[in-house]
């Protein structure tokens, strides 16, 4: 047995019906398919995972007792296991292009590992991961609600995101204290945005800091021009807009020399 370990947010996965579940949520395509699991444990998802001819496994470890575990039960994984942290990894330079990943994701580390397939967005073009659902509820909400917020805003920028199904604390060992959910992330059609990146990212962070206030208020820090405090969006808060919003309000600032 693995030792579940507080530190790095383990919580195991027991029941097979729902590993199977997450597993067939990948959208495969014909031919070979690249695909990396974040923190395969004890292998309840690798196991299925394993058994496509399709799927080109690897799977990212930090621990080293699930490391050995995984070495002893499932000879397949020889040179497929890679001991570290994915963090920390030049994804790049490990993994190719059209890169799916899959993972019950620790917690802890959840958000850390959405921004950096935001950085890989290109070479990522495809996540299934079960999180905390109140991540999960944040990550596809829309516009307009008050569990949208800066996740939502930039992933949903270059990924269509879909709410699959809700998971229980009881399937788990030992069992968390929040109910979990599996999402499914599919890179878009946005191969860039219209505007900096760097300042777009600015914006949405600043704009959510202090949600209850208008964009007008929110964004003093930023020292705009005048111009920008004109124009009507800026009456609105930032939960009440889209992707396409912040992109516009983003060029807006760029072009009034902010």
């Amino acid at each position: 047995m693995v030792r579940p370990k507080k530190f790095l947010g383990q919580h195991f996965l027991k029941d097979k019906n729902i590993a199977l579940r997450i597993v067939d949520s990948l959208l495969l395509s014909k031919g070979i398919n690249h695909v990396v699991e974040i923190g395969p444990g004890t292998g309840v998802l690798t196991q299925y995972l394993l058994t496509n001819p399709e799927i080109d496994l690897k799977v990212v470890e930090i621990d080293r007792e699930s490391v050995v575990y995984l070495e002893e039960h499932y000879p397949a994984l020889k040179d497929r296991i890679i001991s570290g942290d994915f963090l920390e990894m030049e994804i790049d330079k490990e993994f190719p292009d059209n890169l799916r990943i899959i993972g019950n994701f620790p917690y802890n580390i959840s958000s850390q590992i959405f921004f950096r397939v935001l950085d890989h967005r290109n070479r990522v073009s495809q996540v299934v991961c079960m999180i905390q659902k109140e991540v999960a509820d944040r990550i596809a909400e829309k516009e307009g609600n008050k569990t949208y917020g800066i996740l939502s805003v930039l992933l949903q920028t270059f990924y269509d995101i879909e709410y699959l199904f809700k998971v229980p604390p009881g399937v788990f060992f030992p069992p968390p204290k929040v109910m979990s959910a599996v999402i499914r992330l599919v890179r878009n059609k946005r191969d860039k945005l219209d505007c900096d990146e760097v300042l777009y990212r600015k914006v949405v962070k600043q704009a959510f800091q202090t949600r209850r206030k208008t964009l007008r208020n929110a964004l003093k820090s930023l020292n705009l021009p005048g111009s920008i405090y004109k124009l009507d969006i800026m009456d609105k808060r930032a939960e009440q807009l889209s992707v396409d919003q912040f992109i516009f309000l983003t060029k807006e600032i760029e072009k009034s020399g902010a």
